[in-house]
Order: structure tokens, then sequence, then C-alpha cells
């Protein structure tokens, strides 16, 4: 993939929700001038206390965000409507699209992962992105961990957590 250097940020845990066994999650994005979309998640911790799922066939799953699971949502600059991927440490992805903020879901036409086939992110200029994580812990609590996280319950979708501008190279 051509582009330019990555983005690369740190995730916060929610002051509320954070958990006690991951130390850090660093992630990074990069937008390629063919409009490739790339994310990567390096979660440090104690990941004896941590529950990661056992590595799967690598496809369509719904609900992975009840258990350990990797998020990007992404939005054209200026727009209401946006993505949501969620990625799982064994394989599994879901991808849905929304037409404005928790509203009008809609699966998003994707024959495989990760982000390939989605023709309104192909020629954009500009994207907006919500990075994010869920971390289930041993006991079965989750964490939540995000770029920003806007006041109140953990909500990923929240307009102020697009906070990461990307532009193709």
């Amino acid at each position: 993939m051509s582009s330019a250097s990555p983005k690369r940020a740190y995730l916060f845990a929610h002051p509320d929700a954070g958990g006690e066994y991951v130390w850090s999650i660093a992630a990074e994005a990069e937008l390629s001038g063919d409009g490739m979309l790339g994310c990567r998640y390096a979660l440090r911790g104690d990941m004896a206390r941590l529950r990661l799922p056992r590595a799967g066939g690598g496809r369509r799953a719904d609900g992975l965000w009840r258990h350990t699971c990797f998020e990007a949502f992404v939005a054209v600059a200026e727009s209401t409507n946006y993505y949501e991927f969620n990625f799982s440490p064994a394989l599994d992805w879901a991808a849905y699209r929304f037409e404005d903020y928790r509203t009008g879901m809609t699966v998003a036409p994707l024959a495989r992962a990760p982000l390939a086939g989605l023709a309104p992110l192909a020629a954009v200029r500009e994207l907006r992105l919500a990075l994010a994580a869920v971390v289930e812990e041993e006991s079965g609590r989750l964490a939540y961990w995000a770029l920003r996280h806007p006041p109140g319950n953990p909500d990923f979708h929240h307009p102020e957590s697009f906070t990461l501008e990307l532009r193709p190279a």
C-alpha cells in the first residue's frame, strides 16, 4: 500500500470503564492514494488476565463488540453517514453502514474483510475516524478504549469521537 506515513495515536481508557489489565493501546491508520484504508492496533497489558478469542475462520460475524475487538468508525468529512468496522483478534470481522448517529444501520456490502469494496470511500479527499477497542477481562468485564470519549457512558458512535483526519497520499 503506497501512502504517506501512517498517523499514530494512543487510545485512552474510558474513565468509568477502563478495566485493570490493559496498560496501553496504540493505533495507526493510513489512507493510500488508491483509497485503501489500513488500521493497526497494538495492545499492551497482562495478556493472561484478558479474554482473547481463539483464531477463527476470518469470516463476517455479528456481536464482536461483546468481546475483545478493535473498531474503526469511518466517515467522509462533512457527512453524517459513517461505517463501523469491527475486527476480532480471531480474524472475524463485521461492517455496518449508518445514515446518521446510531440510526439507519445496514450491513455494509462487503464480500470479504477488511475494507475493500466500499465505493463511497474510494474517491474521498478526507476521512474522519474514531478508533476504539473493547477488551474483555478474565472476569467478563469489558473495558472501553478510544481516541476520545464524550461525556457519559462509552459511545464510540458519538460525533465527538471522530477525531483522526486522514487524506490520501
